[in-house]
């Protein structure tokens, strides 16, 4: 028997269904279709159709919003990494004149493939495609296990195990950590 093989793609007009078949499954976030940091017209009232359309036209477009990890050829994770300026204000401390900022928002993996090291592999390959197009410092805003939410947004140990350093807090949960690339 062959070792399932993972690979790691940008979320792009050509496997756009692969990431709707990954929000779409069961216990996906389907219900924010990951806009809730990114600005779209009419936020109070869009329900999930129209955040749905609002990051597919971002991929119509050519905005980087994040990337799929594949077993195989099956969509099985998720991360949102794109440039900060493409996201409502993530922390009260940003400095918007700070230029080649990535931020890392969103980690989804499918339940039955958690606990493999999976968000790893994400974070190491969001912080080689933010640097790869430019990006100078990535970002991130995390929390301690221990918080009731915005654990989709990984925890703490995740980017201290890969060099990313305390930049202060970005509310009462999350944390901000940075990587200097």
């Amino acid at each position: 028997m062959v070792a399932p093989t993972f690979s790691i793609r940008p979320v792009a007009a050509a496997n756009w269904s692969d990431f709707e078949a990954l929000f779409e499954g069961r216990g996906a976030p389907k219900y924010c279709w990951c806009m809730a940091w990114r600005p779209m017209e009419e936020r109070g009232s869009a329900d999930n159709a129209a955040r749905k359309q609002a990051l597919h036209h971002r991929v119509q477009t050519g905005v980087p919003i994040g990337l799929l990890g594949y077993l195989d050829d099956e969509p099985v994770g998720w991360c949102s990494v794109a440039p900060r300026e493409s996201f409502l204000k993530l922390s009260p401390h940003q400095d918007d004149g700070e230029a080649a900022v990535w931020s890392i928002v969103c980690f989804f993996v499918r339940r039955d493939h958690r606990k493999a090291g999976l968000s790893r592999t994400l974070l190491d390959a969001a912080v080689a495609y933010a640097r790869g197009r430019g990006a100078r410092v990535v970002e991130a805003y995390p929390v301690d296990p221990s918080s009731p939410s915005y654990r989709f947004m990984g925890f703490v140990e995740l980017f201290t195990g890969r060099g990313f350093v305390p930049g202060g807090k970005a509310g009462s949960r999350r944390q901000v950590m940075r990587l200097a690339l």
